[in-house]
């Protein structure tokens, strides 16, 4: 009798996972690009809609004179501080590296020329518009998640015109006069350090400063002052009216506004310093 062979046994099978593996890196890039399309096509409607309601009536007169207290007035306490601070900071670096070429007395016209034409406008753009466009989200975020931009609506009313346009006219005409201010205070910290501390007379520092600056520098920087105030209003509404999700919801909106604006204003500002240059030739 011929014994039989033992049944084999299959080994046992590995556990099945049910976890969906990541999307390749170019479907991730091509999802963040259409993402970045659509916000900025958002964008660009929401600002169309904006000179669309400028010429509706009412005039919104009494919101954009508040709006102006808002972010102006209350921006200077922030302005005043850094402001003051970046203006030391620069002076002492250029001061301590044109010393070891024996050119410290040529620190005021640096100064002066970095702050006309660069860090005025740009940083006072940057700082302030975190700021002022993180509360300009806050509130309409809050408003949108509480559903009173509906209830707006049912009214019969513009949400553009009655939120988005007054903080569009007010961040726009704000912002050059914020940056004004910002280059006198900076241009007062280093004077003030390179006295203290160098031993340049505060005197020979000014008008050192004003033998090199000319008018187009000072213009060079206010030019992109409303464009930047444009920038941070449209950004900050934007964000805020697209708040979903209760107050997590008005967080994450208030991140993003904070980081998008401070992008959009470095990259607006190589183009609109590209302009300046190929339309006005500043050397």
């Amino acid at each position: 009798m011929v014994a039989s062979s033992p049944t084999s046994v299959p080994p046992p099978s590995a556990p099945r996972s049910w976890r969906v593996p990541p999307p390749p890196p170019t479907t991730r890039a091509l999802g963040a690009l259409s993402a970045f399309v659509t916000q900025l096509g958002e964008v660009s409607m929401l600002a169309a809609n904006c000179v669309k309601a400028l010429f509706r009536k009412p005039f919104e007169g009494r919101e954009i004179i508040r709006q102006f207290e808002s972010l102006g007035v209350a921006s200077l306490g922030i302005v005043v501080v850094t402001s003051l601070f970046i203006g030391m900071v620069m002076s002492t670096q250029f001061a301590f590296g044109l010393r070891k070429f024996g050119g410290m007395e040529y620190t005021g016209r640096v100064v002066a020329l970095t702050f006309a034409r660069e860090l005025a406008p740009t940083l006072t753009a940057v700082i302030v518009g975190g700021r002022i466009g993180a509360g300009m989200t806050a509130e309409i975020g809050a408003m949108a998640v509480t559903e009173q931009l509906e209830a707006i609506r049912a009214l019969g009313a513009d949400p553009v015109k009655k939120l988005v346009l007054p903080r569009l006219i007010a961040a726009t005409f704000v912002l050059p006069i914020v940056g004004t201010f910002a280059l006198i205070l900076g241009f007062t910290g280093a004077m003030i350090i390179t006295d203290a501390q160098f031993g340049i007379p505060a005197a020979f520092f000014f008008q050192s400063a004003l033998d090199q600056l000319v008018l187009m520098d000072y213009l060079m920087g206010l030019f992109k002052t409303p464009f930047f105030g444009a920038i941070i209003a449209l950004l900050g509404c934007h964000f805020g009216m697209m708040t979903r999700g209760g107050t997590a919801g008005v967080g994450r909106s208030t991140t993003k506004t904070v980081v998008a604006i401070s992008i959009a204003i470095l990259i607006a500002d190589f183009f609109l310093t590209k302009l300046v240059f190929i339309f006005w030739g500043i050397v």
